[in-house]
């Protein structure tokens, strides 16, 4: 048999679909995603702050604040993952105990360094 004149419909439909959408627009060349954590000590370990901001672009859009104990959106585009980090126990019980185990943790060895290059200058 050959073929019919619906089946060169069907397909002259799937070839105009398929062809009708244009392609995505590739990414920008200066595409930035990064976070960083930062820790601020009061009176030793006895008070600790810990941000956690999180960028796209350059440009801050979400921080966890430990203060707050939540995380807080900085611009319009940061507020759906507020939203949904806000809300998901897992992750809030996850970044409130980095105070502990990145802060805490580490305040000891950024002392020892701090001491050790304070004798080897010479300062006491």
């Amino acid at each position: 048999m050959g073929p019919s004149s619906t089946g060169s419909w069907e397909r002259w439909a799937l070839d105009s679909l398929l062809t009708a959408a244009p392609p995505p627009p590739p990414p920008p060349a200066h595409f930035l995603h990064q976070w960083t954590c930062e820790c601020h000590f009061f009176n030793g370990t006895q008070r600790v702050w810990f941000l956690k901001s999180f960028f796209y672009d350059r440009q801050e859009f979400v921080r966890f604040d430990s203060d707050l104990g939540r995380f807080v959106a900085i611009t319009p585009l940061g507020q759906v993952d507020a939203d949904k980090w806000n809300s998901n126990q897992d992750i809030l019980l996850d970044v409130k105990a980095a105070i502990d185990y990145f802060c805490r943790h580490n305040y000891g060895v950024y002392n020892y360094k701090a001491a050790k290059r304070a004798r080897l200058i010479g300062r006491r």
